[in-house]
């Protein structure tokens, strides 16, 4: 797992919604998996987490890497590193989920994962951010 400081820089650097220091402190700890990149230099160039209630369900969540190094294999190393943690730690039926922005799509679809709006569709609430989106419609 990267460390708080190596997180928050990578979610900003790799273009992902910043966050605070006090919500890194509690969502680290709280993964099922995490992993992360580092270069030859020691510098932290991707990262990957899951989130999970142990028994059937898994979430990809906080995949990034630096744009000097995407389209290097970082973030396939990532995903699939991740995946064979559940694939190995996970009872049978496991159900394995992930928002996916457009940079990563490619990515997500050459692994397996597919878009199946029959079946369900991704919905999200950020809350704190009610009052910025007009309800008088």
């Amino acid at each position: 797992m990267p460390s708080t400081a190596d997180y928050l820089r990578l979610r900003n650097d790799a273009g992902l919604t910043p966050r605070t220091v006090e919500q890194a402190e509690r969502a680290l700890p709280g993964s099922w998996s995490a992993c992360h990149v580092i270069d030859s230099g020691g510098g932290t160039v991707g990262m990957g987490r899951l989130i999970s209630d142990g028994g059937w369900y898994f979430h990809v969540v906080d995949m990034a890497v630096l744009p000097a190094h995407q389209r290097r294999g970082v973030g396939n190393a990532v995903l699939t590193w991740l995946l064979d943690q559940v694939r190995d730690g996970a009872p049978p039926g496991a159900f394995v989920s992930l928002m996916a922005d457009p940079p990563g799509r490619r990515l997500y679809t050459r692994l397996g994962f597919t878009e199946d709006r029959d079946l369900s569709i991704g919905m999200a609430l950020w809350l704190g951010r009610e009052a910025e989106t007009d309800r008088s419609v």
